[in-house]
């Protein structure tokens, strides 16, 4: 199984098997990246103009078959709403601050979008101590896993490429993928108090979608 930089596991064996669509490329199948961005990588971009700015991942009549890890700009980041993992969709609470249930799970990290190693140290070591003392995830932020972000400086990407590759999981999830070598396509329900969460929020939503206000609740008696 593929692991962070940090060493803790990511819950696939081939992060490029999970991808749906690189976020450059459109659904007319053209590069994205290639128009938008030219200055960033002028050979890559130079190239996809001279096929039509079309995808050579995707395109159907290319020279030859693409692999996306073969792209030097491929990326592939979620903004899904519900867990990859177990299924449980997001519930957001209008103007609440309170954690999201689902968050993004890197399956491959970007090198050129650095983190600190100390940083991740730090993180990794406050998770395995809310672990070991049997605590759940936390609704100030401060989950029980090491919350994703970019390689550390100077690490080389898991899977040998430099391409950011993203899945949406709930925080139940994403703590049991870093903490007891989960993986991402287990046919699993959601975690109990995953639900009791969801439908926590559930209820709130529903308090204030039939809130009364006291003239209304006892009348106006002018």
């Amino acid at each position: 199984m593929e692991e962070t930089p940090t060493g803790t596991p990511v819950g696939v064996d081939d992060p490029y098997e999970h991808v749906d669509r690189c976020d450059h490329c459109t659904d007319e199948g053209t590069c994205r990246f290639a128009f938008e961005r030219f200055t960033d990588d002028p050979t890559f971009a130079e190239e996809r103009r001279d096929d039509e700015f079309r995808c050579p991942v995707v395109n159907p009549d290319a020279d030859r078959e693409w692999e996306s890890a073969e792209c030097p700009n491929f990326r592939s980041t979620t903004d899904g709403k519900e867990c990859r993992r177990c299924g449980i969709e997001e519930r957001r609470m209008a103007h609440s601050h309170d954690r999201p249930l689902i968050e993004e799970h890197h399956l491959s990290y970007a090198e050129n979008e650095a983190r600190s190693a100390s940083e991740q140290s730090s993180i990794a070591e406050r998770s395995s101590a809310d672990h070991s003392s049997g605590q759940s995830p936390r609704e100030d932020g401060d989950g029980g896993e090491p919350r994703d972000g970019e390689a550390p400086e100077g690490e080389d990407d898991p899977n040998g490429g430099d391409h950011e590759i993203t899945v949406a999981l709930c925080r139940w999830c994403h703590t049991k993928v870093h903490k007891s070598w989960a993986r991402i396509d287990d046919d699993v329900s959601p975690d109990p108090e995953a639900i009791a969460a969801r439908e926590e929020r559930r209820g709130k939503e529903f308090e204030e979608a039939s809130f009364e206000t006291a003239a209304e609740r006892f009348g106006d008696g002018g």
